[in-house]
């Protein structure tokens, strides 16, 4: 036809690389897109009905009034800023979700994969329905493995907000002491504001409790005492300091100061750093303190940092006890490397000072593969000391491999145990039935007939003691092979 001209090869090249380059740029400004997409973008806070148990009757209509009037001024709030450490509780809370689903989905699919060999299909329809599970368990493991080495984006300025019911004018029973994170997720709030008011010599006294779930305390206390006619005054005033908390404009601050220089400083069990901290911001609320520090007695402190002011701890962890511990190795395994967990300490044999009266770990290795490993305890005082002699061998073969196939012997052998039961028991039924017939009967044919059943009950009886040996060396196989490379405990 020579209306029509087709493209030569050049111009469907080029086209193709177009249209390549088109669905790239496509797929990264998506994929840009989705990596700026912020989660948490919201903080909401549940506010509980006030205690006022401790009020005469007459008076507990102030309850209600106190709680409405600070949820309405709480509506005025209209985003929270995030310290670091809630920042990077929201950011680990994400991180752990999107890998555990991650994870979940490839423990699926390996197991779909497992249970695929007793599904009975054919072997063309096996080995095809096994390649296309391999192919996915790669694809989910890349994406665990993505998941793995991905942090999430956390709004740093979430929307501010209460709970449905409390803008429906709800508002539940605080909870009792140790329920509090668990009320927090069913309200789905990050927060709860609790309190409580009494009478105090004919004039009100308000207490006020802020829990958060990222420290899983109350970071925030307040209180005021008013008569009936300051009733608004106390609660704009009360009302006030609660939002500047809630909003995170008054962080407070805490610095450490801590000898020795290398003492290992943990905030609420956060690294914090080493020896000398500087200044860093922190939420208003109780916090604790780890020191320690090799060869140093480890102290945790708790102290109250209040709202926009410095707290700074000077400390100096104590030198702890040590005794003398001399590893060595049986003869003809002199000089093998010993190691303190991960440290290398020296070549056997050789004495260490330790810390006494504790649990330590100590592994060995010699050339040609060989090694050895056991937990100990310490001298119980100095004064004391001690000895371990290691043997050291070749180490059994490493990997799940091994267990896996110990466990697939055992189940194959639990498997024929049940089979070769119920044949046994199916077997002898019949030849007591038939017995029982017998003295009836004067047929030779069924005289026969029953021998042979006697023959064949009797041999699955012997099939059953068979199968049950052979469980219980597969199922001792399995537990020695899962637990081979286990560290002993040195006594």
């Amino acid at each position: 036809m020579r209306g029509k001209t087709m493209p030569g090869k050049g111009g469907v090249f080029f086209l193709f690389l177009l249209f390549a380059a088109g669905g790239f740029l496509f797929a990264r400004g998506k994929q840009d897109e989705a990596e700026k997409t912020e989660l948490n973008t919201e903080w909401i806070l549940c506010v509980t009905g006030f205690d006022i148990s401790a009020l005469p009757p007459d008076k507990r209509i102030i309850g209600e009034v106190i709680t409405r009037s600070l949820v309405d001024t709480l509506k005025t709030v209209n985003h929270r800023i995030r310290i670091s450490p809630e920042y990077a509780y929201y950011e680990g809370y994400a991180w752990f979700n999107e890998r555990a689903a991650a994870a979940r989905a490839l423990a699926a699919k390996q197991d779909e994969r497992t249970l695929s060999l007793y599904r009975g299909d054919p072997d063309w329809k096996y080995r095809q329905n096994l390649k296309t599970v391999d192919a996915e368990i790669v694809k989910l493991r890349e994406e665990l493995e993505k998941k793995e080495k991905e942090m999430p984006l956390i709004a740093r300025e979430p929307a501010f907000g209460v709970t449905a019911g409390n803008s429906e004018g709800n508002f539940p029973n605080a909870p009792k002491q140790g329920g509090e994170y668990s009320f927090c997720r069913s309200q789905k709030a990050d927060a709860f504001l609790a309190g409580s008011i009494s009478d105090y010599h004919g004039r009100y006294y308000v207490r006020l409790r802020l829990y958060v779930v990222y420290t899983r305390s109350f970071i925030y206390e307040d209180d005021i005492i008013f008569s009936s006619d300051d009733t608004q005054a106390a609660v704009d005033e009360i009302a006030g300091r609660l939002t500047a908390a809630l909003a995170g404009s008054k962080p407070a601050a805490i610095a450490v100061r801590a000898e020795p220089a290398e003492t290992l400083v943990l905030i609420n069990r956060n690294f914090a750093g080493r020896g000398d901290v500087e200044a860093r911001e922190h939420p208003p609320g109780k916090v604790n303190i780890s020191l320690s520090a090799d060869d140093y007695r480890p102290e945790t402190v708790e102290t109250e940092l209040s709202p926009g002011e410095l707290t700074e701890l000077r400390m100096s962890l104590l030198p702890v006890e040590l005794a003398d511990v001399t590893i060595s190795a049986v003869p003809g395994d002199a000089g093998a490397s010993v190691y303190r967990g991960a440290i290398y300490v020296g070549e056997a044999p050789l004495t260490l000072r330790l810390p006494v009266n504790q649990l330590d770990y100590i592994n060995m290795e010699a050339p040609g593969g060989k090694s050895a490993a056991a937990v100990f305890r310490t001298p119980r005082t100095a004064a004391d000391s001690g000895a371990f002699s290691f043997r050291i061998k070749i180490s059994p073969p490493s990997g799940q491999k091994r267990v896996d196939r110990a466990r697939r012997w055992y189940y194959w052998a639990w498997g024929g145990t049940w089979i070769s039961g119920i044949a046994a028991w199916i077997s002898y039924g019949m030849f007591t039935t038939q017995s029982t017939a017998l003295a009836q009967s004067y047929s030779m044919d069924f005289f026969e007939d029953t021998e042979r059943l006697w023959y064949i009950s009797m041999g699955s009886l012997v099939l059953v003691g068979a199968a049950v040996a052979h469980e219980i060396i597969q199922m001792a196989r399995y537990l020695y092979v899962a637990t081979e490379d286990a560290t002993p405990l040195v006594r």
